[in-house]
């Protein structure tokens, strides 16, 4: 493995175990705060917020070495689009997947082996949802989620510095929509990590239900990708934005005297 890649990946396992450790984590301490009563709406606003700040910092930290895809469905959108090139997609999967696991693990290390009775701080559907409604919840938060990172990451005529900051604010805004009907994962390696530190302490995971943090999120990400790419037309310079094929260079953009030859004669 090339010394390169196996920075990226270390990166993308960084950033996915801050984004389930604060995100996840803040679900445990909010359910433990209570006293094990169901998360009220002014909790997943604070859960939000976790999720939002957590996974800001990961992207400024991480997003010059890996892109800071921290999300299976991100680095599959993006290579639908050629954006992120296919031949580093698994390990990539495979990085976020162990980032997550880990979280995981800190979780329980912090609160302790009873933070597994609150699912370590993983997704499950709501009470009278079922998958199809699942499946169309999670594909609409992780659509405003994708378009974030197309505006703000892909695009380069987009404005620097904000990236972090907002498409972790979309996420954010997506948990307060559909967090009362699935958690708001938009994120398979969110729900994998916990789902998986549960089921190493022997606790019941509702594995039947991950289909729907598999299925919606991909739909959403790949509806996402495809209409920004159709509507807005994002420039596409000759290197690819991430991975191995080097560092972008954009084209000059005309002045409006280009497009007005009487303006360049006086």
């Amino acid at each position: 493995m090339q010394a390169a890649l196996l920075r990226r990946l270390i990166a993308e396992a960084i950033g996915t175990m801050i984004l389930v450790l604060f995100g996840a984590g803040a679900v445990v301490a909010a359910i433990a705060a209570s006293g094990g009563a169901p998360i009220s709406y002014p909790a997943l606003g604070m859960i939000a917020l976790a999720f939002a700040f957590g996974i800001a910092i990961a992207i400024y930290a991480f997003g010059t070495v890996s892109g800071a895809h921290i999300n299976p469905v991100v680095t599959v959108g993006l290579a639908i689009v050629r954006r992120f090139p296919w031949a580093e997609v698994v390990p990539y999967l495979i990085a976020q997947a162990v980032g997550a696991v880990l979280a995981g693990l800190l979780i329980v290390a912090a609160f302790g082996s009873g933070a597994t009775d609150f699912l370590t701080g993983g997704t499950e559907l709501g009470t009278g949802v079922d998958w199809t409604r699942g499946i169309v919840a999670e594909a609409i938060g992780t659509f405003l989620l994708m378009l974030a990172v197309m505006a703000l990451a892909v695009d380069r005529r987009a404005p620097s510095g904000w990236a972090g900051l907002m498409i972790g604010l979309a996420i954010g805004t997506g948990i307060l929509m559909v967090g009362p009907l699935t958690g708001g994962s938009f994120n398979p390696a969110r729900t994998f990590g916990p789902y998986v530190t549960t089921a190493m302490w022997g606790g019941t995971v509702p594995w039947n239900n991950f289909a729907v943090y598999l299925i919606g999120p991909l739909i959403g990400s790949v509806a996402a990708v495809l209409t920004y790419e159709l509507v807005a037309r994002p420039e596409r310079p000759g290197a690819a934005a991430q991975g191995t094929q080097g560092p972008v260079r954009g084209r000059k953009v005309p002045m409006p005297e280009d497009d007005q030859p009487e303006l360049r004669k006086r």
